[in-house]
């Protein structure tokens, strides 16, 4: 049927209850779905997991989309024309190939009763996503566990090393580096913790401490500049994560201490700070005994757990 939305826009809708791909291995109407499509200026296609797939007691061990959703993607990104892929799931899935296929992917997860407005809201430009990941996406099962907060490893990839792909065929039995990283994965995740893309763009920079020496009763305040580069008014989830260098035990590579949402007119540039109470450092250490420990740290600013804006500062006692 057709239809006229909110937004004055005609658009052609298609229901065919043959095309719940979500478990089934039913590809009948694939052919009609592909030209529909590439009789339309764009298509959007939902996929994921329903909702009783995901909660307590509902693991799964394969992360792939269900049914023949995958090879659904790959036939309507023959038609050609813009595709946007729209992920509704309760878990971080492997979507790499989805994401490789898409123009544009917008990941949901289980939105709500209103979250059929919201997406069209997001998909019009009616407003810009702000939204930013509260997990760590993997490209294969066989990266799990993986998230960005884990301790360093005792020999941690340089991202230099040989990958699978460049291991010349029968290659004899040798080291490779004997460091953290997978053959096939590669060094990284799919996608970082805190990631969130937008219609814009936005730049960081000037990156000041108030103090680089603080006492346990004091606060971390950092200032930077973040400026909106791009097109669009829109909002940035600027983030705070902090390291601790000299610890008595292992801690975290990066552990998310602050968050500020920040809207910003095109081209408008604002001065940030945020600030995090010493106190807030504090773990179990070497006595077992939680305490703030004197030594050198450092602090990141940026818009997910990749940051790279930093600066070293100790705390003493």
């Amino acid at each position: 049927m057709a239809i006229i939305n909110k937004y004055g826009n005609r658009v052609k809708v298609i229901y065919e209850k043959g095309l719940n791909f979500t478990r089934y291995r039913d590809k009948t109407q694939f052919e009609k779905a592909v030209q529909a499509a590439f009789n339309a200026d764009a298509t959007v296609v939902f996929v994921g997991e329903e909702s009783i797939l995901s909660g307590e007691a509902h693991s799964l061990a394969d992360l792939h989309l269900k049914g023949v959703q995958k090879e659904f993607v790959q036939e309507l990104k023959k038609a050609g024309k813009p595709l946007i892929v729209v992920v509704m799931a309760g878990r971080p899935l492997t979507i790499g190939d989805e994401l490789d296929a898409a123009g544009a992917l917008l990941y949901s997860f289980h939105p709500g009763t209103m979250g059929g407005l919201a997406i069209a809201d997001i998909l019009f430009g009616q407003v810009v996503p702000s939204g930013i990941l509260p997990v760590t996406f993997l490209k294969m099962v066989g990266q799990i566990p993986v998230y960005y907060n884990h301790n360093n490893t005792g020999r941690p990839s340089n991202k230099t090393e040989t990958l699978l792909d460049n291991i010349p065929l029968e290659a004899g039995q040798t080291s490779l580096g004997n460091t953290t990283y997978h053959l096939d994965a590669g060094f990284d995740p799919l996608f970082p913790f805190g990631l969130g893309l937008s219609y814009t763009t936005f730049e960081y920079g000037n990156l000041k401490l108030k103090a680089l020496q603080l006492k346990e009763d004091d606060s971390l305040e950092v200032s930077f500049t973040l400026k909106n580069t791009g097109n669009f008014d829109a909002t940035e989830i600027t983030q705070l994560y902090v390291r601790n260098i000299s610890a008595s035990i292992v801690r975290p590579v990066k552990e998310l201490k602050a968050f500020k949402r920040v809207s910003l007119k095109v081209g408008e540039s604002r001065e940030v700070t945020l600030s995090v109470p010493v106190s807030d450092m504090a773990f179990f250490g070497i006595n077992n005994s939680k305490a703030v420990e004197p030594g050198a740290y450092k602090v990141w600013v940026g818009g997910d757990s990749n940051a790279t804006l930093g600066v070293d500062f100790s705390v003493i006692k």
